[in-house]
């Protein structure tokens, strides 16, 4: 198959090598620069080129904010029977997209970054493949990723960035939180220690991720339902009140028993 990879950043380098020894890949990049240490495969700069290799799937790994724009830069460039995928961390507004573009399309999200990840293993990782959209398109995804190890879970498009909202920005508040009141340790504990690494590696991951997780529209409830669970702890530990502490207690524990 011949697929086009729109950015050559971290997911769109990832893409590369994993597709370009099974199919005939190239890359789309208006910054030449990044395309230097890409290898085997074909490499764009110019439109034209795009229109040139005719791809059979565009795989759209820019970074959110940029996504749409790109797929209409793109699209009067591609051969009409062409799929349409992105990678995006929050789907709003893509469906009404796609459904407008006349093209075929697939909307996936590989649950990992590409920095905190580790990329060659990927088998206690997931992948959400959106079932509304092209089935040919949904079948190379989820064998794509299959092949991984990742565990695959469908979703609509707006079950997706629900989802999003509560098993991502939940984390990633709460890492913020600790690295904001974050004070040098002589000693850490073995608790401290563990949340560093994890606060390390939310934070070593790009920019522009977090700002999409953290800006997707079902993102402020759950901030707000942490802030109401902040509160009501501030009260129990102002009041040194055992008994509600302890239901609390047990109450979190029941969250999190598997």
């Amino acid at each position: 198959m011949r697929i086009l990879i729109l950015g050559a950043g971290k997911m769109g380098s990832f893409f590369t090598d994993l597709l370009s020894f099974d199919h005939e890949v190239a890359v789309y990049e208006i910054d030449a620069k990044k395309l230097r240490f890409m290898y085997n495969t074909q490499r764009f700069t110019n439109k034209e080129e795009v229109k040139n290799f005719a791809p059979e799937l565009v795989i759209n790994a820019v970074s959110l904010k940029y996504t749409l724009d790109v797929f209409r830069e793109i699209i009067p460039y591609l051969p009409h029977d062409c799929i349409l995928s992105d990678i995006s961390s929050v789907k709003t507004g893509f469906k009404e997209f796609y459904e407008q573009c006349g093209f075929r399309y697939v909307s996936t999200h590989p649950m990992f970054g590409p920095t905190f990840a580790n990329l060659g293993k990927l088998a206690d990782e997931n992948a959400i493949v959106i079932n509304e959209g092209d089935y040919m398109g949904r079948i190379f995804f989820k064998d794509l990723y299959s092949k991984l190890g990742l565990h695959i879970c469908e979703y609509t498009f707006e079950e997706h960035d629900k989802t999003v909202a509560y098993s991502l920005s939940i984390p990633f508040i709460s890492t913020f939180a600790f690295a904001a009141v974050m004070k040098h340790q002589d000693a850490p504990g073995t608790t401290f220690k563990r949340h560093m690494k994890i606060a390390q590696g939310v934070l070593s991951e790009d920019d522009c991720l977090l700002r999409e997780i953290l800006f997707n529209p079902y993102t402020k409830d759950q901030v707000e339902q942490i802030c109401l669970e902040m509160k009501e702890l501030i009260e129990i530990i102002e009041n040194k009140d055992e008994n509600r502490m302890q239901q609390y207690l047990s109450k979190i524990r029941a969250n999190i028993k598997n």
